[in-house]
């Protein structure tokens, strides 16, 4: 396994991801949520949000606007400490990957040319030999246990905006929030295109291009569903991609 699979494994699951959550919110009712919704998806995770979302709205004056943001910067502070410990497992991975890359080209360069399963078998034996040398696990390494986290949490969120009904009939700035804006949607779309560049600093090219197409399918997906999706969710996704942000940069300040 060299630098280049390791990239490419989690480029391909990350894109199944994508794919999972624009199925997910193109098939999920957007019925309004409530305590006589069903189901454990609605009980445990959208109507505590609803409710919640309700309550810091009640307390900000009825300000609904404020509210989103408010409990959207909330989440994102309690997982972030779960996203700088990936971010850091991540860059110790990078910097012992380039401290490799001399022994790891040594046994591309001895198996060159070589195309039959027996020597296949043998180089991925040195490599395993070398990870092992090196105490580097690729895929602990990245660590999953921060989009396990904080994937159903958001999900969550998401849906308690779309479904809290009272949300639709409050302005918050120049925008209704319950009425598409596109204004909000192009700075949504601009501020995670933002956010991905700024995840790239440090990067060699080659890691670059491997993960280039993520800097336009989120954007897009993010795009595409905000322009047919009432104005809180492009605030919660701008919000969201500011605070990635600026957490990108406090992590490479910490590391």
């Amino acid at each position: 396994m060299d630098q280049k699979s390791v990239f490419t494994f989690f480029s391909k699951y990350s894109l199944i991801g994508i794919i999972l959550i624009l199925v997910l919110t193109g098939c999920a009712t957007t019925d309004p949520i409530s305590e006589n919704s069903s189901g454990w998806f609605d009980q445990f995770l959208v109507l505590p949000f609803s409710l919640l979302i309700k309550s810091a709205a009640s307390s900000l004056g009825g300000n609904f606007g404020l509210s989103i943001i408010a409990i959207t910067l909330l989440i994102r502070l309690a997982i972030m400490p779960f996203m700088l410990k990936q971010m850091k497992n991540s860059k110790e991975m990078q910097e012992k990957m380039k401290i490799m890359k001399p022994e790891m080209d040594a046994i591309k360069e001895k198996y060159k040319g070589k195309n039959d399963t027996e020597t296949k078998l043998l180089m991925q034996q040195e490599m395993t030999q070398l990870y092992q040398k090196h105490q580097l696990n690729p895929i602990s390494s990245m660590g999953c246990l921060p989009m396990i986290i904080q994937f159903p949490i958001l999900i969550g969120f998401y849906y308690a905006i779309r479904r809290t009904p009272e949300i639709a009939s409050h302005s918050f700035l120049w925008f209704n929030l319950g009425h598409t804006d596109i204004l909000l949607t192009i700075l949504a779309v601009l501020v995670y295109f933002v956010q991905f560049r700024v995840s790239q600093i440090g990067m060699d090219s080659n890691q670059k291009k491997q993960m280039a197409i993520f800097g336009l399918i989120s954007p897009i997906m993010i795009g595409i569903v905000s322009i047919n999706a009432p104005a809180a969710l492009p605030l919660y996704w701008t919000v969201g991609g500011l605070f990635l942000i600026v957490q990108t940069f406090i992590s490479r300040k910490t590391a």
